[in-house]
């Protein structure tokens, strides 16, 4: 199979929802859905810089494997269907309060920052906030599963408390305002 096929060079692409459709590059599903392939694509980055960080972090791994799925399943709720349900979510909220419990109480704001690796988190955390503000632009045109917005906007909660985690676990102070 080629990877070029050229019908996207007059600047439209196919979607595949219940019938295939041809949209602008620049239609707002698009642009949402380049979000999630940034926020996925940094996901699978921050796997890699945890795996050369120790492997005490593939607990951590293995999670960000299986959010990268449901990453890939919201797309496929903004189009059509996913199999994306609210048990993801709880998965996430479980995720968080474990990683919580182990953490020392936040009093202060943080800085993104710290390691190498919970500077990624961060950025991961930054590019699924404004994924989720284009699904919220996108709601306003169309129908999107509800559990599809309430897994975006978990996910950004489970990597802000991944960043502070990993930092914790490798003796790396947050940067406090």
């Amino acid at each position: 199979m080629k990877i070029y096929t050229k019908h996207g060079d007059s600047g439209e692409t196919q979607v595949y929802a219940k019938q295939a459709i041809r949209l602008s590059k620049d239609d707002l599903i698009i642009h949402t859905y380049g979000e999630l392939d940034e926020l996925n694509a940094n996901v699978g980055l921050l796997i890699s810089l945890l795996d050369e960080a120790a492997a005490e972090f593939s607990i951590l791994q293995n999670q960000c494997q299986i959010i990268q799925q449901d990453i890939f399943q919201i797309g496929f709720a903004i189009s059509d269907s996913s199999k994306l349900t609210f048990e993801n979510v709880a998965k996430l909220e479980q995720y968080i309060d474990i990683m919580q419990s182990e953490l020392p109480p936040q009093t202060r704001f943080i800085l993104p920052g710290g390691s190498k690796e919970a500077s990624q988190a961060h950025i991961c955390r930054t590019i699924c906030r404004r994924a989720e503000r284009s699904m919220v632009a996108l709601s306003k045109q169309q129908t999107i599963e509800a559990v599809a917005q309430t897994y975006i906007n978990r996910l950004s909660d489970y990597l802000f408390v991944v960043a502070r985690s990993v930092n914790a676990k490798l003796s790396v102070t947050d940067i406090f305002v």
